[in-house]
């Protein structure tokens, strides 16, 4: 789906389909957000944001290393799975502490972050990594404490324009953001699998009717591996004042590299980003993890992508003699869909 766009030099092809790539109707490009308390709408907070984008048939793509990240305390859990996981475990003074800045709602079992004070934020961080608490994002969606959802935003309150499949979307998926004057809706999704040393997520939607699904622009998958001479590639990501607007920059691959790094995980593991990856120059702002990395295909007549942002490469500085803190990040590394190109087209394929 593409909408039509009329420029200065006459309506080129290529140009309209690059403001395609960037409109809040006909972009690929969306966020994932972990949502504590969705179905309330006075008690639902948003968390763990990064970029995905929709590559068919209601699957989309991100990073993977936000999953393994400890939330470290969690805003609601409920009171059974507290009971059973983290009662058993506390002394007198923690659990007498822990039901001061939580309370429990009798109506929803649920017990509930009473504020966000740091000070009590920090000592419910340090009790439940003494307990051994599992607050990773991906524990969490795991236990139901908080689900990822996709946020789509548009200027009218309507889906794609679609006034029945908006009628789909359950009232309490909706709502306005009066910050960013954009109505707002939510649809959850589920973690396929995680290639972490890789640094990329697979998701799908679930829940929601095909004729939704079909709604949502798509960008079809290049498993190339390309140089810097290959091909002139873009990054789509979130526009620099925020994730809401949109922003397509030049990218340049300035290097190719057999990757090797450890992200830390001090439940499961530390755990080894491996593999191919391209040093990438050009600008990308922080919290575009998951943005994709696109070149137009000739042949195909339309944009694809071929890799995903996944971390900053920063350059030490020495000032004064000094290194400490002194880094410049003006370099990204990005993940190619090639590394994990049979497991892909499997899920894809179903």
């Amino acid at each position: 789906m593409f909408l039509q766009f009329q420029n200065s030099a006459g309506g080129d092809e290529i140009t309209d389909k690059k403001q395609a790539l960037i409109h809040e109707q006909t972009s690929p490009l969306q966020r994932i957000m972990w949502i504590y308390n969705v179905d309330e709408p006075q008690r639902r907070t948003f968390e763990n944001n990064v970029c995905t984008f929709h590559v068919g048939n209601g699957y989309f793509l991100s990073v993977a290393h936000n999953l393994r990240v400890q939330a470290g305390y969690f805003r609601s859990i409920d009171e059974e799975l507290f009971k059973r996981e983290i009662y058993p475990k506390l002394d007198g003074s923690q659990n007498r502490f822990l039901e001061q800045v939580y309370f429990t709602d009798a109506y929803t079992g649920k017990k509930h972050l009473n504020n966000n004070d740091p000070g009590n934020l920090q000592t419910i961080v340090n009790i439940l990594k003494q307990k051994r608490f599992d607050t990773r994002w991906v524990t969490l969606a795991e236990k139901n404490i908080c689900k990822p959802y996709l946020v789509f935003q548009f200027k009218e309150n309507s889906f794609y324009n679609d006034s029945w499949i908006t009628r789909q979307i359950a009232p309490d998926m909706q709502l306005y953001d009066a910050d960013a004057h954009k109505y707002t809706f939510l649809v959850e999704v589920e973690l396929v699998n995680a290639f972490y040393s890789a640094d990329i997520a697979l998701y799908r939607i679930v829940g929601a009717p095909p004729e939704l699904i079909a709604k949502i622009p798509s960008i079809d998958v290049n498993y190339r591996f390309l140089d810097e001479a290959t091909e002139k590639l873009y990054c789509l990501q979130s526009s620099p004042s925020g994730p809401t607007g949109r922003l397509l920059n030049n990218a340049v691959i300035d290097g190719i590299l057999d990757h090797f790094g450890i992200f830390p995980d001090e439940v499961g593991g530390n755990y080894l980003f491996e593999g191919c990856r391209y040093l990438i120059k050009g600008y990308f702002r922080f919290g575009s993890s998951g943005a994709p990395y696109v070149f137009y295909d000739q042949e195909q007549g339309k944009y694809v992508v071929n890799a995903i942002q996944s971390e900053a490469s920063g350059i030490q500085f020495s000032i004064k003699n000094d290194k400490e803190g002194n880094i410049q990040y003006i370099n990204a590394i990005a993940s190619p869909l090639s590394i994990i190109c049979e497991e892909l087209e499997r899920h894809l394929a179903k």
